[in-house]
């Protein structure tokens, strides 16, 4: 097992050649924490208890082979926004098109080129990564990502839409989402922070600072009574959270609004 640093992401590995594990290990150790597996069935117990990045895995594999694997990470709402890559020593386009329709996100052929195979990880990384920072800054508008797959754009809308549904509870919090999704709280966890990059109560404030945003710049209601719609329990506490999200107090907001003078 690798040594963990939390800067880094974490790639899983899956491969029942020993030879391939430790040659992609130590290949890509200096920039990621590696976990190896040597068949699909160990990596979906791994993903299902642990952060994981991105899968990276062979097809043939015993127990479970890779197009299983992807399959049932892809078809599973908890996992299906991890990004996949497959491995394969098969190079014919039939072989390559099976396995996106599995769901992978990316197919290399074997031989490859151990930098290709690094380049992809960072942008499949950086794409999720562009994704979260949409997601931190969504108005009132669903979740329209084009990058999303069909299983995590339906979880982000639902998580939104139920969010703006709640708006006005003081009391909404990661249980409540956890509930509605039918999830445990650990799970719903670590699919919204994979997801956004941010803690599911912190999801719920900036949902929360957006709409209160959008109801300023329509400028028909008090900031006392946008607190009240938002779930805030006084404008005071609204004030404070939308100066350190936005860099300036709802009312400054307003007036510049209202002179003409920014958009945000």
């Amino acid at each position: 097992m690798s040594i963990f640093s939390s800067q880094k992401s974490t790639i899983l590995l899956a491969d029942d050649n020993q030879d391939i594990l430790d040659f992609i290990a130590d290949d890509l150790a200096h920039l990621f924490n590696i976990v190896k597996t040597s068949n699909g069935l160990q990596a979906f117990e791994y993903v299902k208890n642990n952060n994981v990045d991105v899968v990276v895995s062979d097809i043939m594999m015993p127990v479970m082979n890779g197009y299983e694997l992807c399959e049932l990470l892809k078809e599973n709402s908890t996992f299906s926004h991890i990004p996949f890559i497959m491995l394969t020593a098969k190079n014919s386009i039939q072989s390559k098109i099976e396995g996106l329709e599995y769901g992978a996100d990316a197919y290399i052929e074997k031989p490859f080129s151990p930098s290709f195979l690094q380049a992809q990880i960072t942008s499949l990384i950086r794409n999720r990564k562009n994704v979260r920072e949409h997601y931190v800054n969504i108005s009132d508008a669903p979740i329209a990502k084009p990058k999303l797959n069909k299983s995590d754009q339906q979880f982000l809308d639902k998580i939104h839409l139920f969010i703006l549904d709640n708006i006005t509870d003081q009391d909404l919090c990661v249980d409540s989402i956890a509930n509605k999704m039918n999830m445990s709280r650990p799970t719903l966890y670590r699919k919204i922070k994979s997801l956004s990059d941010l803690p599911p109560n912190e999801l719920i404030n900036i949902v929360r600072l957006n709409k209160a945003k959008q109801l300023l710049s329509e400028g028909e209601l008090k900031i006392y009574e946008i607190s009240d719609l938002i779930g805030y329990s006084n404008p005071s506490h609204l004030s404070r959270n939308f100066q350190k999200h936005f860099g300036m107090t709802p009312k400054d907001y307003a007036d510049f609004l209202k002179n003409g003078e920014i958009k945000i």
